[in-house]
């Protein structure tokens, strides 16, 4: 025997291939269902285009993305003032190819189609796999023109650009560009979700424009997204907090009196710069009226939110893909891992968990789709956006967890793709407003707002007889609201915990196969499912799941 052949170790063997590259929405059957069902099948060209990229190109994009993370340049070499952020070119390809493909602006270029909204979720649902830092500033300038359209003078010069398909990362004014980017600033030291503390002070200044001119001096603890092109941010005028529009460079296009202090060290969401910065004497448009600001910036943080689920249901879905493709290939004591039948019902109960994710989503983005047309959809959409945020963000951070353990040891190394979605799945949770927030902004919705309540128990309703666990969570609900509003503020997260669970259950009765819609009713609804995932009733259920999340064969 030839001695290097007696002393060869590294011989690779039992280790899956890359999972790499995938068509994404083509071995997605839940996603292409939720579109068609909502309402945005007839965007599937353009969807499948983008799914397509997604699993490809777009994938080691947003692998450089975040091993090359943002750097701060305070200064120039001579001493000047830059308050730069340079970004390594894999994310200035994601947003390009993102922005060209309408993952910001696909509804608005479609405005007034049924359907527009949904299909420009499944954009943004498939980017989002791909990476999820640039999805922030994307969703921002997605959900700025409600915000913008408070101020048509600003609307006029900014909204074309903001819908434009076209990315310019020069550092040179908005109105120079042919198409911008919108970030956020409302975060304050001494106060997060309580903006009417914020601090910052909002003085008039003489000057023509497209609407008053303020100028700003104060402190935002958290400035999402640096280098876009403007930002809405709030402050106090003299009528009260007040919304503004904070262009990146003066009306006269000097440098405005945006001070970048440093770049958050972040646990994740490492190919996006979150900022600290200070307000000398910047400069600002205001959007609205004076004292009107939380109720200028309701719309956009209403789009923000519904993003806040998109992306927790595609974090999900991702690491469902990545311990699907693990498990097919990797033999476990003589067979493969995904033979096994504890695995199996782990696999499937994951794959259970994340369909249901995407179908309340989608969902939701159908009824904020339809909220200009049907006061029944808006309310509806009030309710289930802040519910379904709730709900489905605090679940990925676990199901990411489970996922990664599917891999073993492989799972938790950097290389591998699985510690970058850990990482990235408690954000959701924590932007737009944390779990409390989000479930006091129901109960708010449910007692004050009229037609809330009404709309959501109509959607039960269309699946009542489909499943008595459910027709009989229906009833529960109904009893459990009738409760003191003590009381209710107390339970509120059990409460949005189980209103989410019936309304994914009513859903998945209407929308799935009928073993997987028993088997969740059977898993989540009536107190007596396993606390951990794989704790699924044995059943036809497993196979059937399993087979939706990914085909076998696919790529």
């Amino acid at each position: 025997m030839d001695t290097r052949e007696r002393f060869t170790t590294h011989v690779v063997g039992n280790q899956p291939p890359s999972p790499w590259p995938r068509d994404l929405w083509r071995d997605d059957r839940p996603l292409r269902e939720a579109v068609a069902r909502e309402g945005g099948d007839w965007a599937v060209d353009e969807i499948a285009a983008y799914g397509r990229l997604a699993g490809n190109e777009l994938m080691e994009s947003g692998r450089l993305a975040n091993a090359h993370r943002p750097v701060f340049h305070p200064f120039d070499p001579r001493g000047h003032r830059l308050d730069d952020v340079e970004f390594h070119p894999a994310y200035h390809q994601l947003m390009a190819t993102a922005i060209e493909h309408g993952v910001p602006n696909f509804a608005w270029r479609h405005a007034g189609r049924p359907g527009a909204h949904v299909a420009r979720a499944a954009l943004m649902f498939l980017h989002n796999q791909a990476d999820q830092g640039t999805s922030c500033p994307l969703t921002m300038t997605y959900a700025c023109v409600p915000a913008l359209q408070h101020e048509p003078g600003l609307a006029a010069g900014w909204l074309p650009r903001v819908c434009a398909a076209r990315y310019d990362p020069r550092h040179a004014p908005g109105w120079d560009k042919p198409g911008v980017t919108i970030g956020m600033g409302m975060t304050e030291k001494q106060g997060g979700s309580d903006v009417r503390s914020n601090a910052t002070r909002a003085t008039p200044v003489a000057g023509a424009g497209p609407a008053p001119l303020y100028q700003l001096v104060g402190h935002k603890w958290f400035f999402s997204a640096p280098m876009c092109d403007a930002f809405l941010v709030l402050a106090q005028a003299e009528g009260g907090l007040t919304c503004f529009l904070l262009p990146r460079f003066a009306p006269d296009g000097a440098r405005n009196g945006i001070r970048i202090q440093r770049l958050k060290d972040k646990l994740g969401d490492w190919s996006n710069a979150s900022a600290e910065v200070e307000f000398h004497g910047a400069l600002a448009w205001r959007v609205g009226e004076e004292g009107r600001g939380v109720a200028t910036i309701l719309q956009m943080v209403a789009l923000t939110r519904l993003d806040c689920l998109l992306g927790s249901a595609s974090l999900m879905r991702q690491a469902l893909v990545q311990a699907l493709h693990f498990a097919r290939h990797r033999q476990t004591f003589g067979k493969l891992l995904c033979e096994h039948a504890l695995m199996r019902n782990v696999l499937a109960d994951l794959a259970l968990e994340s369909e249901a994710a995407t179908a309340l989503a989608f969902r939701v983005a159908r009824a904020v789709d339809a909220s200009g047309r049907d006061p029944g959809e808006a309310a509806f959409a009030r309710l289930t956006t802040a519910l379904g945020k709730y709900w489905v963000c605090k679940r990925a951070p676990g199901f990411t967890a489970e996922a990664m353990e599917c891999l073993g040891g492989v799972g938790y190394v950097e290389e591998g793709g699985m510690p970058r979605l850990f990482r990235q799945s408690p954000l959701n949770s924590i932007w737009e407003g944390s779990g409390n927030i989000q479930c006091l902004d129901v109960l708010r919705a449910m007692t004050r707002e009229p037609g809330c309540v009404d709309a959501y128990f109509a959607e039960l309703e269309r699946a009542r007889g489909g499943d008595p666990a459910l027709d009989a969570e229906i009833d529960a609900l109904r009893a459990f609201l009738q409760q003191p509003p003590d009381a209710l503020e107390a339970a509120a997260r059990r409460l949005a915990e189980r209103m989410a669970l019936a309304l994914q259950a009513s859903l998945l009765l209407r929308g799935a196969p009928a073993p997987a819609a028993a088997a969740f009713c059977a898993a989540r609804l009536g107190g007596g499912q396993g606390l951990a995932y794989g704790t699924l009733p044995a059943g036809p259920a497993w196979d059937l799941l399993i087979e939706r999340a990914l085909p076998q064969g696919s790529a």
